[in-house]
């Protein structure tokens, strides 16, 4: 099972869980199983086509899923995913 990593503005739609536990082949089963449990997270993750928003960076063992096959990067069981939404700022 692989590891998702919540960040810490994201923590209050998943009831302040750090990490959680899916079961899923690739991203987009990840993202969909996370967003099932917990749908509070669903406007922040996806977009209105239901992609990846583009303001969240997704890293699988701390490579940018846009650099490997994005919502079809393959997961393995020891596969950490850490989710780092955009921080606006000046």
């Amino acid at each position: 099972m692989a590891t998702v990593i919540i960040p810490t503005p994201l923590r209050k739609f998943t009831n302040s869980a750090t990490r959680i536990t899916i079961l899923a082949t690739t991203i987009s089963e990840a993202i969909r199983e996370l967003t099932e449990s917990f749908p509070d997270l669903k406007k922040h993750l996806i977009d209105s086509d239901g992609e990846i928003a583009a303001f969240i960076n997704i890293f699988v063992d701390n490579e940018d899923i846009r650099y490997l096959d994005v919502g079809k990067t393959e997961l393995k069981d020891s596969t950490v995913i850490s989710i780092v939404p955009a921080i606006a700022g000046g």
